[in-house]
Protein backbone atom coordinates (compact mmCIF):
# COMPACT_ATOMS: atom_id res chain seq x y z
CA UNK A 1 0.00 0.00 0.00
CA UNK A 2 1.36 3.42 -0.96
CA UNK A 3 1.01 6.00 1.76
CA UNK A 4 0.86 9.65 0.90
CA UNK A 5 2.41 11.87 3.52
CA UNK A 6 1.13 15.35 4.13
CA UNK A 7 3.37 18.36 3.95
CA UNK A 8 3.01 18.74 7.71
CA UNK A 9 4.16 15.15 8.27
CA UNK A 10 7.14 15.56 5.95
CA UNK A 11 8.24 18.79 7.63
CA UNK A 12 7.67 17.29 11.09
CA UNK A 13 9.84 14.33 10.13
CA UNK A 14 12.51 16.70 8.82
CA UNK A 15 12.44 18.68 12.06
CA UNK A 16 12.76 15.52 14.16
CA UNK A 17 15.62 14.34 11.96
CA UNK A 18 17.43 17.63 12.49
CA UNK A 19 16.93 17.42 16.24
CA UNK A 20 18.44 13.93 16.21
CA UNK A 21 21.32 15.01 13.97
CA UNK A 22 22.23 17.90 16.26
CA UNK A 23 22.20 15.56 19.24
CA UNK A 24 24.58 13.16 17.50
CA UNK A 25 26.95 15.85 16.19
CA UNK A 26 27.05 17.41 19.65
CA UNK A 27 27.91 14.04 21.19
CA UNK A 28 30.54 13.47 18.53
CA UNK A 29 32.12 16.87 19.16
CA UNK A 30 32.18 16.21 22.90
CA UNK A 31 33.96 12.88 22.40
CA UNK A 32 36.63 14.10 19.93
CA UNK A 33 40.24 13.91 21.03
CA UNK A 34 41.68 15.57 17.91
CA UNK A 35 41.11 19.31 17.53
CA UNK A 36 40.66 19.22 13.74
CA UNK A 37 37.98 16.55 13.95
CA UNK A 38 36.29 18.40 16.81
CA UNK A 39 36.20 21.61 14.77
CA UNK A 40 34.70 19.71 11.84
CA UNK A 41 32.03 18.22 14.08
CA UNK A 42 31.24 21.66 15.54
CA UNK A 43 31.00 23.13 12.03
CA UNK A 44 28.59 20.38 11.01
CA UNK A 45 26.62 20.91 14.23
CA UNK A 46 26.24 24.62 13.45
CA UNK A 47 25.06 23.82 9.92
CA UNK A 48 22.51 21.33 11.24
CA UNK A 49 21.23 23.95 13.69
CA UNK A 50 20.80 26.37 10.78
CA UNK A 51 18.80 23.76 8.86
CA UNK A 52 16.72 23.03 11.95
CA UNK A 53 15.85 26.72 12.29
CA UNK A 54 14.88 26.88 8.61
CA UNK A 55 12.58 23.86 8.92
CA UNK A 56 11.05 25.18 12.15
CA UNK A 57 10.46 28.63 10.64
CA UNK A 58 8.81 27.06 7.59
CA UNK A 59 6.52 24.98 9.81
CA UNK A 60 5.72 27.98 11.98
CA UNK A 61 4.96 30.19 8.96
CA UNK A 62 2.64 27.55 7.54
CA UNK A 63 0.82 27.17 10.85
CA UNK A 64 2.09 23.63 11.46
CA UNK A 65 4.04 24.54 14.59
CA UNK A 66 2.19 27.30 16.45
CA UNK A 67 4.01 29.00 19.29
CA UNK A 68 2.07 31.17 21.71
CA UNK A 69 3.54 34.52 22.63
CA UNK A 70 5.43 34.48 25.91
CA UNK A 71 4.95 37.07 28.59
CA UNK A 72 7.94 39.41 28.90
CA UNK A 73 8.22 38.63 32.61
CA UNK A 74 8.43 34.87 31.95
CA UNK A 75 11.07 35.40 29.26
CA UNK A 76 13.19 37.46 31.64
CA UNK A 77 12.78 34.87 34.40
CA UNK A 78 14.00 32.12 32.08
CA UNK A 79 16.96 34.20 30.93
CA UNK A 80 17.92 34.97 34.52
CA UNK A 81 17.59 31.32 35.53
CA UNK A 82 19.86 30.06 32.77
CA UNK A 83 22.37 32.90 33.05
CA UNK A 84 22.85 32.05 36.73
CA UNK A 85 23.42 28.40 35.89
CA UNK A 86 26.02 29.33 33.30
CA UNK A 87 27.93 31.64 35.66
CA UNK A 88 28.21 29.02 38.40
CA UNK A 89 29.75 26.39 36.14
Amino acid sequence: MNEVYTEKEILGDALNSEKNATTLYNLGANECVHDNLRETMLDLLAKEHDIQVDVFNQMHTMGYYPTPAAEAKKVQEAKTKFECGFKTV
